[in-house]
């Protein structure tokens, strides 16, 4: 009876409980499906509301960026009160707002309702910083990196299939059938959760009291990059996501534009990235941490995105699409090694009470990033050609990896 309580005890050192891996894993699966559902069908539901096809691509880009500007500020308040109040309520919560601004932005008749769903999306969508401090509360530390490459295994699998449905959903229902779609999968979500969902906060390690300058994202963003061990790794971090967010803004614009794709098509295409989630986290990421650390590995995926930005421009500048599919499954792999790399070396570094706060400031500086990447991405596209976001990716992501190579990392 006793091995039993200690198999259930959601604690690091312990045995993972399973029903919490579980519900970790179908969560991570569905927020996969349900933010990459609606990624071939932006560009066509902003079409009817602009006058100038030219100011498309700005429109575009801006709804991604308000997402994550709200993102910004609600992922460090959404990670302190779960160090606080425990990570099932504010996963829960949030879940049921993503599902709101999906139903929202199906519904259009605007753009100032594309923009509402888009803002009640990014206000939730900062939950995304409880889950990885989920993850780090249920596995243990020696082992995270290796989960941490199974939640990006299992999201690509939910990004393969959500582009490719939401795709063939536009051309069979409609352009606003994805969102429908999206808001539905996410409330089924919680349903599951509610019922199967066990803490995994323990009470002895809550935060008793949380102070107003932890819920304050410069604040947040102050203190976390005051870590010395922690500074460096979000600073290169922030150089690659910058580009990173431009592209996913400006891609379907960029096929439509380049190659005059259809959403069914577009979708495929964002499917690539999902594909390479799947192939390296099951064939690759395990045989790569055998032989290499977290810093060696991240440093590959970013050295991986420079080839495969480098390819994308060459296939606008030629305007031979080929060369945009090697580049895409090139920047994929880059992306799927780094991500699980770089959140196993961020739990790493501090203890199991302060993991909201750090994966809620590491959040908040992806955001940040997020919102600057699509707005220069979107200016760059109009003023420099098509191929101009994917060669700042080029020169970004050089100097992340500059940064990286001359950080040092200890854990806590």
């Amino acid at each position: 009876m006793s091995q039993m309580k200690q198999t259930k005890k959601l604690n690091p050192e312990s045995n993972i409980d399973r029903h919490a891996l579980l519900f970790g894993l179908i969560s991570v699966f569905l927020i996969g499906i349900g933010f990459s559902i609606i990624t071939p069908v932006i560009p066509f539901l902003v079409q009817p509301y602009i006058s100038n096809p030219q100011n498309q691509a700005i429109i575009v880009t801006l709804l991604i960026s308000v997402y994550a500007f709200c993102m910004f500020f609600s992922a460090p308040v959404l990670g302190a009160l779960s160090d606080r109040y425990g990570r099932r309520p504010l996963l829960l919560i949030s879940l049921i707002g993503a599902s709101v601004g999906f139903f929202i932005f199906g519904l259009g008749g605007a753009l100032w309702v594309l923009f509402a769903g888009r803002i009640i999306e990014g206000i939730t969508g900062g939950s995304i910083s409880t889950i990885f401090a989920y993850f780090a509360d249920i596995t243990p530390r020696e082992q995270r990196t290796k989960y941490f490459g199974w939640v990006s295994a299992i999201a690509g699998a939910g990004s393969v299939m959500g582009p490719t449905i939401g795709g063939l959903l536009a051309a069979r229902f409609g352009y606003a059938s994805p969102l429908y779609f999206g808001a539905a999968i996410t409330l089924l979500n919680v349903i599951y959760g509610f019922f199967f969902m066990p803490e995994s906060l323990e009470k002895e390690n809550k935060l008793k009291e949380i102070s107003i300058t932890q819920l304050n994202p410069f604040s947040q963003l102050s203190s976390i990059l005051s870590i010395k061990n922690l500074n460096r790794l979000l600073i290169s971090a922030f150089l690659l996501w910058v580009p990173n967010g431009s592209l996913q803004a400006i891609l379907s614009q960029f096929t439509i534009d380049s190659f005059n794709w259809k959403p069914a098509l577009i979708g495929l295409v964002f499917s690539i990235m999902g594909v390479q989630d799947i192939v390296s986290q099951s064939l690759i990421m395990p045989r790569l941490l055998l032989r290499f650390s977290d810093k060696q590995i991240a440093m590959t995926g970013m050295v991986s995105e420079i080839i495969g930005y480098l390819l994308i421009t060459l296939s606008s500048l030629l305007s031979f699409y080929p060369l945009f599919i090697i580049g895409m499954f090139v920047f994929g792999f880059g992306d799927s090694i780094f991500g699980p790399s770089f959140n196993g070396m961020v739990s790493k570094i501090v203890d199991t009470s302060e993991q909201g706060r750090v994966q809620g400031g590491s959040q908040s500086i992806q955001s940040l990033a997020r919102i600057i990447g699509p707005i220069i991405g979107g200016q760059l596209y109009v003023t420099l050609g098509h191929s101009a976001p994917a060669f700042m990716g080029i020169f970004l992501i050089t100097a992340a990896v500059l940064v990286l190579y001359k950080g040092t990392y200890k854990t806590a």
